[in-house]
């Protein structure tokens, strides 16, 4: 069963639905979203290999060539898909933790 999240980003008022299914070495990335420049990397053959890294993997590089703006938070749902497409992330871990999310506080 593919694995899906839903990515709210209200700074810029988009949201996505992000859906992965691990398929051999590669976890196949389908991007539902209103955003142009998400829907450059909206399908994506992602190697599981080059997601190990915070800066130089195959998800910041599609984001890159998409110009998005450096605090998207889509590629970080990207990734966390990927995560728990291998079984990095437990599915059951993450269903259990529930949504996690930035808030910004008054300074």
């Amino acid at each position: 069963m593919p694995t899906s999240v839903n990515v709210n980003s209200t700074i810029c008022g988009f949201t996505h639905k992000i859906t992965g299914k691990l398929d051999g070495m590669n976890i196949i990335i389908d991007i539902e979203t209103p955003c142009p420049k998400i829907k450059e990397m909206s399908y994506m053959e992602v190697p599981m290999m080059e997601t190990m890294d915070i800066k130089d993997n195959y998800v910041m590089d599609m984001a890159k060539k998409a110009r998005c703006i450096p605090g998207c938070i889509v590629p970080s749902g990207v990734l966390h898909i990927c995560r728990l497409e291998t079984g990095m992330i437990a599915k059951s871990l993450a269903k259990k933790a529930g949504p996690i999310s930035i808030e910004f506080l008054e300074s």
